[in-house]
């Protein structure tokens, strides 16, 4: 499946790694990235979603998710992400991705932008039906600097990730190039999705980021072997 993740905003707290080992399918454990383990809440827009490199599927391939995960490991090494929840705005997407094993939510979600040049701000809105939980964050990028640090990199450069369907443990790739980093402030936070997810963390964010996107691609999953 082809997709195109623009406008990403991640944020990233350290977080005990006792608190998300439970959130781990089974073989599975936490990752660590410069000492502890991390949660992150991520804001982007999926544009032109398709099945396989044929033509991007209409209406249903775009739209906005905002997503809360952890970080994994896998029996082999393999690193990638545990989604805990991943909030969305097309039921069709979310029922289909349900019955795959992704644990997505139909909710209301919108891209917000502020201000141009230098001033510009990204930022995401999520409401989830029936006032379940809600977030809301933006941030503002140096357009003059990019994040190359390896605490950056590592928390983003992650190439799949780890799920359960059926009893078992699966592995599902993505390829993409590099993303394009930029450090960034928090301008605007309120959020709930990540108490929510029984995930608690405390102050801002350790780690604030935005890349204008990246294509990507998901591969064939593959059944990770119990230890």
């Amino acid at each position: 499946m082809d997709q195109y993740w623009a406008d990403a905003v991640f944020l990233h707290w350290r977080i005990d790694v006792r608190a998300v080992a439970a959130y781990m399918p089974p073989g599975v454990v936490p990752d660590e990235v410069d000492g502890s383990s991390w949660v992150g809440l991520i804001g982007f827009r999926m544009i032109g979603a398709g099945l396989g490199r044929g033509l991007p599927v209409p209406y249903f391939g775009s739209f906005t998710e905002i997503n809360v995960r952890l970080y994994s490991r896998g029996p082999d090494g393999t690193r990638g992400v545990v989604f805990v929840t991943l909030d969305a705005s097309r039921l069709a997407v979310v029922l289909a991705a349900r019955a795959g094993g992704i644990p997505y939510v139909w909710s209301r979600c919108s891209p917000l932008a502020h201000g141009t040049g230098t001033q510009q701000e990204y930022g995401y809105a999520v409401e989830r039906y029936r006032n379940q939980a809600g977030s809301r964050f933006a941030v503002r990028p140096d357009p003059e600097a990019t994040a190359e640090d390896t605490l950056s990199l590592e928390l983003t450069a992650r190439f799949g990730l780890h799920s359960t369907l059926g009893g078992r443990t699966l592995y599902i790739p993505n390829t993409h190039t590099p993303w394009p980093l930029r450090p960034a402030t928090l301008t605007e936070f309120d959020d709930g999705l990540l108490a929510a997810a029984g995930l608690r963390v405390e102050g801002p964010p350790e780690s604030v980021l935005f890349s204008p996107g990246v294509q990507t691609q998901f591969g064939k999953p593959r059944v990770v072997p119990r230890p």
